[in-house]
């Protein structure tokens, strides 16, 4: 069986993952099944992400990782909507990334967005706070292999949804 393709849409909060996510979700050519940070933090329990959020939350983005690969495996295209930190509890994040899907094949786009807009972004949305965005980005991994780079403050999330499909899969 042919593995499913993994793409890895990597940004701050605020940069238009999860809108580029619904965007490529509403087309037709490739289907996708979606794992989220978001969605994988919600399954660890509030007391203990008050207790040691990095440890549990770094706990199920490992997992998340697996579940991509086990997708893969089975045939299924996938989609994260992620952020490859490179925290203590995760360190390397990016190279246990690579070791997990290793023998899967994987894209890793750049979501960009100027920390500016990002920042109008998190305050108008009201559920992130101002600044998320560029404590995200100082924490980012470094020297991450793109396959594409989109920028969402100039192109709209169908746009940048497009520009990965005819690139990526053309």
């Amino acid at each position: 069986m042919e593995k499913g393709r993994i793409l890895f849409l990597n940004g701050v909060t605020s940069s238009g993952k999860t809108s580029i996510v619904e965007a490529l979700q509403a087309r037709d050519e490739v289907f996708f099944y979606v794992v989220a940070n978001d969605l994988f933090q919600e399954m660890v329990g509030e007391k203990y992400l008050r207790e040691n959020y990095w440890k549990y939350l770094s706990e199920a983005i490992l997992l998340m990782y697996h579940t991509a690969k086990l997708f893969s495996d089975m045939g299924k295209n996938v989609l994260i909507d992620g952020i490859l930190v490179e925290r203590a509890e995760i360190r390397p994040h990016y190279q246990r990334l690579m070791e997990i899907l290793r023998d899967n094949p994987l894209d890793i786009v750049e979501i960009y967005c100027p920390l500016e807009i990002c920042r109008q972004r998190n305050i108008a949305r009201g559920d992130r706070y101002e600044t998320q965005s560029e404590e995200q980005k100082a924490l980012m991994a470094s020297n991450i292999a793109y396959s594409l780079r989109v920028d969402t403050s100039l192109l709209s999330p169908k746009q940048c949804a497009r520009r990965i499909i005819e690139t990526l899969f053309p």
